[in-house]
């Protein structure tokens, strides 16, 4: 711990003697003058943004008829217009400075952050490809970052600087660099893990030929399989001792035993019921007072929708330990007892025939099984 602590101090103070040189650096006077031509090339930019964005604004929302691909285009690029703007003035001031001098030192902070510039507008182009907000506000900000160190040449300082920083447990360490690195592997695996659930999940309910309850499994399995593939790969690839988590699975097999032992049950209750097949989306069911259709059986409830478009998310433990009335178990026909009444004088046998024709002017009553 000792041998950590002082190593963290010393790349403190590395990395503080860099930060002193560095602003030596910028005072002299050939990168004054660079900076203040980026300060003038941003106010420029805030400027004539604030002037051209409501014209172009106004123009795009006269693009009627558009096919959607062309209007989100637009809108991306309306979205991005200030860093383009300043893109534009960056790169005419460093032309002009490589025509007035031909040292690069004196354009050397303009075409930097013209560079810099470059590589963050294209990687927000790239994240748009990436549909979850979270995971794309992730990876946009990551890749901003990286990109700004590469550029400044300072991402092994900075490395080094995120390993020290860390803390011992045995012969397991764990640093702020693999911390970091976890995030954005696991967060890139469960990306793709999704990615693939989402498709794959949508050819299995297009399949006909499997049965709803067999789907909801398939489904369930799957997404299980990926996400724990992606957890475990993820770990293996940032360096993670997989023979470490034992002590974790046994706190978690304890956690399990006393804190999430309705969770388990819920779980393992869907389980029995999409394997027996005793209930299945599309039933209609009665439990208690609850009357409606199955819309969905999740891991841990049974969403029921009654006639009057409410919504009841029934656990799936009731449904294995409780009396559930199953209308279409085995098939979709029901009979409905319905009461009414008559004179004394009326001729029992008119009424009989009456209420039989009645019943079966229905189109939903069968002929094969009359009244």
């Amino acid at each position: 711990m000792e041998t950590e602590l002082t190593s963290l101090l010393e790349q403190l103070t590395a990395l503080q003697e860099q930060a002193r040189e560095q602003g030596k650096l910028l005072l002299i006077p050939s990168r004054l003058y660079q900076i203040a031509i980026l300060v003038g090339c941003i106010l420029a930019s805030w400027g004539l943004t604030r002037w051209i964005a409501p014209n172009i604004r106004k123009w795009m929302h006269g693009l009627e008829g558009r096919p959607k691909w062309q209007l989100r285009t637009l809108l991306l690029l309306h979205r991005r217009l200030g860093l383009m703007i300043f893109i534009v003035l960056a790169w005419a001031s460093a032309a002009i400075m490589a025509e007035i001098s031909p040292w690069v030192s004196r354009r050397f902070l303009l075409e930097l952050a013209f560079t810099i510039a470059v590589a963050i507008l294209l990687v927000g182009f790239a994240a748009r490809l990436i549909r979850h907000q979270f995971i794309r506000r992730v990876v946009t900000w990551s890749l901003w970052v990286y990109v700004t160190l590469y550029y400044l040449g300072v991402v092994d300082e900075v490395t080094q600087f995120l390993d020290s920083v860390a803390f011992s447990v045995g012969d397991f360490r764990l640093s702020l660099l693999r911390i970091i690195q976890a995030i954005l592997v696991l967060g890139t695996l469960f990306a793709v893990a999704r990615l693939v659930s989402h498709t794959a999940t949508g050819r299995i309910r297009s399949n006909e030929n499997i049965s709803p309850s067999m789907q909801v499994l398939a489904v369930k399995f799957m997404q299980v399989l990926l996400f724990g593939a992606a957890f475990f790969i993820g770990l293996k690839i940032v360096g993670v001792d997989l023979t470490g988590l034992a002590f974790l699975s046994g706190a978690i097999g304890l956690g399990l035993g006393f804190g999430l032992q309705k969770v388990v049950s819920n779980l393992v209750s869907g389980i029995i019921i999409l394997l027996d097949k005793s209930i299945k989306p599309g039933d209609v069911i009665s439990i208690g007072d609850t009357f409606g259709w199955i819309n969905a059986l999740g891991a841990r409830y049974a969403s029921i929708t009654t006639r009057d478009g409410k919504e009841y998310l029934i656990p799936n433990e009731d449904l294995i330990t409780g009396q559930v009335v199953n209308w279409s178990h085995s098939n979709d026909f029901v009979r409905l007892d319905i009461h009414f009444g008559t004179s004394y004088g009326d001729d029992p046998h008119l009424v009989r025939k009456l209420a039989i024709e009645a019943a079966a002017s229905v189109n939903r009553v069968l002929a094969s099984r009359p009244p």
